[in-house]
């Protein structure tokens, strides 16, 4: 009897695959799928979600589909940029649609991305976020600072240090998903 491969959703605070976000994501999927993942990414500029609250937003198709991706999920990786010392309103929308029932117990590697200095208050909260919905971020994380330096024209990772860190909380969450699904 062979495993079925882990399910893993990538998720970015940012509206475009193109985006720095959606890059850091992008190449975490990448890993993922090289580690044997099935992966999957939500793009909110094809499918965007409304805002929670919106006229008509709790019988969207777009909200349904995801919800119901998210829960055929195994894991996350998510990358936000830092907006004003915290997550991108994308992302925390993104977020909103998710509940206990569709990420709880489920393994979540954290990412963001900064214009400038690099820190963690976007990560803190991402991690605040997710306890609230019972999901298990993992303890690698990654914040790349001045993040238009950490592409080169093509899109890929510049420095080392940073593919070796993101390789690290890749694996830590394929790691964490296959123990909590065990």
């Amino acid at each position: 009897m062979s495993e079925q491969p882990l399910r893993v959703l990538g998720l970015s605070g940012e509206y475009r695959p193109t985006s720095k976000s959606g890059m850091m994501v992008t190449h975490a999927l990448e890993m993922a799928k090289a580690a044997g993942a099935e992966i999957f990414f939500w793009d909110c500029n094809e499918k965007p979600l409304p805002f929670v609250g919106e006229d008509g937003c709790w019988n969207n198709p777009n909200v349904k589909e995801f919800q119901e991706l998210a829960t055929s999920c195994d894991a996350f990786l998510v990358c936000s940029p830092e907006y004003h010392g915290t997550m991108s309103g994308v992302m925390k929308n993104t977020f909103d649609w998710l509940y206990d029932k569709h990420i709880g117990g489920k393994a979540v590697g954290l990412m963001c991305t900064l214009g400038g200095m690099q820190n963690s208050n976007t990560l803190n909260h991402m991690r605040i976020m997710l306890r609230w919905l019972h999901a298990w971020p993992v303890p690698e994380q990654l914040a790349v600072g001045h993040v238009k330096e950490a592409f080169d024209e093509e899109g890929n990772l510049t420095q080392e240090d940073t593919k070796d860190r993101l390789q690290a909380l890749v694996t830590s969450v394929l790691n964490t998903a296959s123990m909590l699904n065990s």
